[in-house]
């Protein structure tokens, strides 16, 4: 087999970590800049192929919104001719995105991409599953679909919606910005949970975090449990003793025993 030039590879890792800081710096315009005017991508999480012309709209969705950029490197970029090659990885909520990327430079220019990314699950038994093209009814790339995913994990996490009992679906899309089938597939298939069931668990998880920090500073305090579950955006009381039980295996009063102990 024919030797590729050292010239040649460096040339391609210099071009190819350009594109990748150009991803990073969400500069849509050097993204663009770099390609070849008749580049393909290739993204087979949803099979299909983008054109010069349509890579504008698609890099525009398929770029992280939220400040800190959540796709990172599980390994360095890797060149061998004309080819580099990127591994991502990016931990959710019960999941992990994962896409390695092959990437041709002609001319000085980005000249094909073939980017493969799956969305894997993970069930509680510690088993995984990963999301093929089929399962995938949003016409969402698997980048696209993870980037939601952390979009809608910050949002729970930084405005604790669930505190307020009257939340809805649609409350939860006209803020985000998400559909309600968009975030009904991200609770369904990746964290294999309704709503409410999702919103029962973070409820859960504030009051935990809550009565743990409780503790340490006063061991002895005494709980009213019922205002505590209402504080934490539950509306009915059977329905957080019965969650509580769910997520802990033990009674609200029990947990709070422990915790003295």
């Amino acid at each position: 087999m024919p030797v590729e030039d050292p010239k040649v590879t460096d040339h391609t890792l210099s071009i190819v970590t350009q594109y990748h800081q150009a991803w990073a710096n969400r500069d849509v315009h050097a993204i663009m800049a770099l390609y070849h005017p008749q580049v393909e991508y290739h993204d087979f999480s949803l099979n299909k192929v983008f054109l010069y012309s349509e890579l504008n709209d698609y890099i525009h969705a398929s770029l992280p919104k939220g400040e800190n950029e959540a796709i990172h490197h599980i390994d360095r970029i890797r060149a061998d001719g004309h080819t580099a090659f990127i591994q991502y990885e990016m931990l959710i909520r019960g999941a992990s995105y994962r896409c390695s990327e092959a990437i041709t430079v002609k001319d000085d220019k980005v000249f094909r991409i073939n980017e493969y990314g799956v969305l894997v699950t993970h069930g509680k038994s510690g088993s995984s599953s990963a999301q093929t093209p089929s399962d995938n009814r949003l016409g969402l790339s698997a980048r696209q679909l993870a980037y939601m995913a952390k979009d809608l994990e910050g949002y729970f996490e930084r405005s604790q919606p669930y505190l307020n009992p009257e939340l809805t679906l649609q409350m939860v899309a006209d803020t985000t910005g998400y559909t309600r089938n968009q975030i009904s597939y991200f609770l369904n298939q990746v964290l294999g949970q309704t709503f409410y069931q999702y919103l029962h668990q973070l409820r859960i998880e504030a009051l935990i975090q809550r009565l743990k920090v409780s503790a340490e500073a006063a061991p002895s305090h005494t709980y009213d449990l019922d205002q505590l579950a209402f504080e934490a955006g539950f509306k009915s009381l059977s329905a957080f003793y019965k969650h509580f039980k769910h997520h802990t295996g033990m009674s609200p009063k029990a947990f709070i025993k422990q915790l003295a102990n």
